[in-house]
């Protein structure tokens, strides 16, 4: 996908995290799903706190495209025709409070029905402060699996901003 495809999806998923109810305890993330090639179609959007529970954006895409398609989310890369790329405004956690699993490992988890990783790019639009975890070695541990990790850039400000709301 080219440069403007991928401001175009990285632009939807910060909109997608302007619906994020802000508390001192989260950052407002934003996401989506997108079927790469020549479709380039968007399959799901979601967004921190979207679904019931303490949820992170990409937890609530991968939620609500493994209702689309009737399967348990552990089973959802199975589902997926080819592999398909994550736009997320902030890096994917590494560590998340029991019993939640951290999104870098529900990528991981997510696999195709002849093993591949059913996630094959994380676009990402800036890294994961500090803050709540400490530095971030998720995109590491995707490189390492093959998963291509690239940074939308233009967007830090924005999403910063957003992301930050309700903390002091």
């Amino acid at each position: 996908m080219e440069g403007e495809r991928h401001k175009e999806f990285m632009r939807l998923a910060l909109n997608e995290a302007r619906k994020s109810p802000p508390k001192p305890s989260n950052f407002c993330v934003g996401a989506c799903l997108v079927a790469p090639r020549e479709s380039q179609a968007l399959l799901v959007t979601g967004y921190t706190l979207e679904c019931p529970g303490n949820t992170h954006a990409e937890q609530c895409c991968f939620i609500k495209l493994a209702q689309q398609y009737c399967c348990a989310e552990e089973d959802l890369g199975k589902h997926l025709v080819e592999p398909t790329v994550l736009y997320t405004t902030m890096e994917p956690c590494i560590k998340r409070s029991h019993p939640h699993t951290p999104c870098v490992d529900r990528i991981l988890q997510l696999k195709t029905r002849d093993g591949r990783q059913a996630i094959s790019a994380v676009y990402i639009g800036v890294s994961e402060p500090e803050k709540f975890v400490g530095a971030n070695d998720g995109q590491q541990r995707l490189l390492d699996a093959g998963i291509a990790v690239e940074h939308v850039p233009g967007f830090e400000d924005e999403i910063l901003r957003v992301a930050t709301a309700g903390h002091s």
